[in-house]
């Protein structure tokens, strides 16, 4: 019983992870999982099951806050269903040995990734029109593949590609992401099913995962407007990678002398990425009250009824919501 309400907390921060990011539910249940001794190939299709609930109420309550933008979701789900169908079939097929590795690395570089895309600011490219399907074809295909195989990294592959577009409002980007990822967790848990069968789904960790998930949904659509999203990237990549680090060093028989020296490595990156994510969060407040401040000062003044003159109103600036910081930090 004590392990289900873990599990159940698991669900519920990876849900407000994932849902003020767009990305790492998968790659923080998952890595759970694996440090729990679960299989690969079930740690993946238990939270791909879970994620069916999960990203369905993450797309009515991103529907609901206006973060979707139906097109993309329509042009991104059907090419990253069929990647993921593929992912999870190879993962499947091979063994538990083979396995661990394989997602282990998959996990630890996305999560390294996280850690250097919330640590520093990323110059975006941004451009008119709207994104073409050629574009989010191959984007969702890829994405869905690596989300199967590696448990997770649906988000973390395609919620960067379409913000560094600058074509998508960030807010829609991680709703739009969000709600297409009900498609391909359906397409994954499908693909696990014929390659494992039912007892290859842990029902009890699903179940936990998704209630969690599921009081967390609403809750995490509302906080993508205000949680501070560099920072919460960069510490979720440095539990993901060190976490991951030690089923690699196992299946790379690292000896008892190099693993402490790895782990103080990978400690020193992930507090120089947090610092890092401190100053680029600070950098993008102090711009974005810098604007605030230039527009109240040049409003011009209003008359009053009496020809008094009075004050143009001054506006305050109100908490910095993810979205603005996202597309701060992404110019």
């Amino acid at each position: 019983m004590r392990k289900l309400l873990v599990l159940a907390l698991v669900g519920l921060a990876a849900q407000l992870v994932d849902g003020a990011l767009g990305m790492a539910y998968g790659l923080t249940s998952s890595t759970l999982l694996l440090v729990v001794g679960v299989a690969p190939a079930a740690a993946s299709a238990s939270v791909h099951l879970a994620e069916i609930g999960t990203t369905l109420a993450a797309g009515v309550a991103h529907w609901r806050f206006g973060n979707v933008d139906w097109r993309v979701v329509g042009r991104i789900a059907l090419p990253g269903a069929v990647g993921a169908f593929v992912g999870a079939t190879f993962l499947s097929s091979i063994s538990t040995e083979n396995a661990a590795p394989w997602m282990a690395g998959i996990l630890f570089t996305l999560g390294a990734y996280l850690l250097v895309r919330f640590s520093r600011p990323l110059r975006s490219r941004p451009g008119g029109g709207r994104l073409r399907g050629r574009f989010l074809g191959p984007l969702g295909l890829v994405a869905g593949f690596v989300d199967a195989t590696g448990g997770g990294g649906w988000g973390p592959v395609a919620t960067p590609a379409l913000l560094v577009s600058g074509r998508m409002e960030p807010r829609k980007v991680i709703g739009s992401v969000d709600t297409a990822e009900f498609v391909v967790a359906g397409a994954a848990s499908i693909g696990f099913l014929i390659g494992l069968g039912s007892e290859g789904f842990l029902l009890p960790t699903v179940a936990a995962l998704l209630v969690g998930g599921l009081i967390a949904a609403p809750v995490a659509a509302w906080l993508v407007r205000i949680v501070p999203a560099q920072l919460l990237g960069a510490t979720i990549g440095g539990v993901i990678v060190l976490t991951n680090a030690r089923t690699l060093l196992n299946a790379g028989d690292a000896g008892p002398a190099a693993r402490p020296v790895v782990y103080a490595l990978l400690a020193a990156g992930w507090l120089a990425a947090l610092v890092l994510a401190v100053r680029a969060l600070r950098r993008t407040r102090r711009t974005h009250a810098t604007v605030d401040a230039a527009v109240a000062t040049s409003a011009p003044d209003h008359a009053a009824p009496d020809g008094a003159v009075e004050p143009a109103p001054v506006v305050a600036a109100g908490p910095v919501g993810a979205d603005d910081r996202l597309a701060a930090a992404e110019r």
